[in-house]
């Protein structure tokens, strides 16, 4: 297996969030408490709070939109939405060990795709300590051979993978979460990391329930995407909640009121999760976005 950077931090007091799905509308206010009253408070099954968010590398030349000037802006995004599972795109280590710094009671599973320990980008996972528990994780890269560091055949130029991890609620009941980023310009690239992915998934043990983030650089009817939902194993959490909503566009390109275009940034989960809520997070400060993707949240429950 290979080593992953695991951070952690002290637990952190709760927070309250605000969730917005298309078009901006606020739909629910929620305090997040610790995760004993959140057991109770939910009958004895906790709900989790998942999200799906690219936060753009932070040495891209974006000028007024540059990380140094947004990063504080993301990091209350978070707090404010305060996830239990977040899964990252485009994230360069100092940039996780800023959000790590900033917002204490996670920890994170991840390597950087470069080299598999920390350059290039990651697709980490990070989690709340205290309402989640890993205990075991690894990254493969989207190739004919994926357990090879920073290998790539599929004609994508960029190296693309995937870091997943075998989770335990505090009850003891496991489940897996995957985040992806797969390729921007190669459509063989991203159906053909779909199949790897799925045949990963299909090959877990124990085969426990199952949370896929990730950037798929793909609309809803793209094959890359279907593929996903292909057989009733997985599910789009958004549209289980808002099976005709619309706008529902989540890159924005940093520019302000972009909300057209596709959907690209998903929650998939297996059957045993009942989505409780699901939203576009379009929250803007001075016009500007936190990130040039809106990221995507879910809420679900065993």
């Amino acid at each position: 297996m290979r080593s992953h950077s695991h951070t952690t931090a002290a637990p952190r007091a709760g927070v309250t969030r605000r969730t917005m799905i298309a078009g901006g509308v606020s739909v629910a206010v929620a305090t997040l408490l610790d995760s004993p009253a959140r057991a109770v408070q939910a009958g004895g099954a906790a709900p989790l709070r998942v999200m799906s968010f690219n936060i753009r590398y932070g040495t891209a030349n974006d000028g007024e939109n540059h990380w140094d000037r947004r990063k504080a802006f993301l990091v209350d995004v978070l707090r404010s939405e305060a996830p239990d599972i977040l899964g990252v795109q485009e994230a360069l280590h100092p940039q996780l060990a800023y959000i790590l710094e900033a917002l204490p009671g996670y920890a994170m599973v991840g390597v950087g795709r470069d080299d598999g320990v920390r350059a290039g980008e990651y697709a980490s996972i990070l989690y709340r300590t205290a309402a989640v528990s890993v205990s075991r994780s690894d990254t493969f890269w989207f190739s004919d051979t994926p357990e090879r560091v920073a290998s790539k055949s599929w004609g994508n130029s960029i190296t693309r993978i995937c870091t997943w991890a075998q989770c335990t609620l505090p009850d003891g009941r496991p489940f897996y979460v995957y985040n992806v980023h797969l390729d921007h310009q190669s459509q063989p690239s991203r159906e053909r990391s779909v199949g790897l992915l799925r045949a990963r998934i299909d090959a877990r043990d124990p085969k426990a329930p199952v949370l896929v983030t990730g950037d798929f650089n793909a609309g809803e009817s793209n094959p890359a995407v279907t593929a996903m939902r292909e057989g009733g194993l997985l599910r789009d959490t958004f549209r289980e909640k808002h099976p005709s909503a619309t706008p529902v566009g989540t890159f924005t390109g940093f520019k302000h009121g972009q909300v057209g275009g596709e959907k690209i940034d998903y929650v998939f989960a297996t059957q045993e999760w009942q989505v409780v809520d699901a939203a576009i997070v379009r929250t803007a400060r001075d016009n500007r976005y936190p990130s040039d993707h809106f990221p995507v949240t879910a809420t679900v429950r065993l």
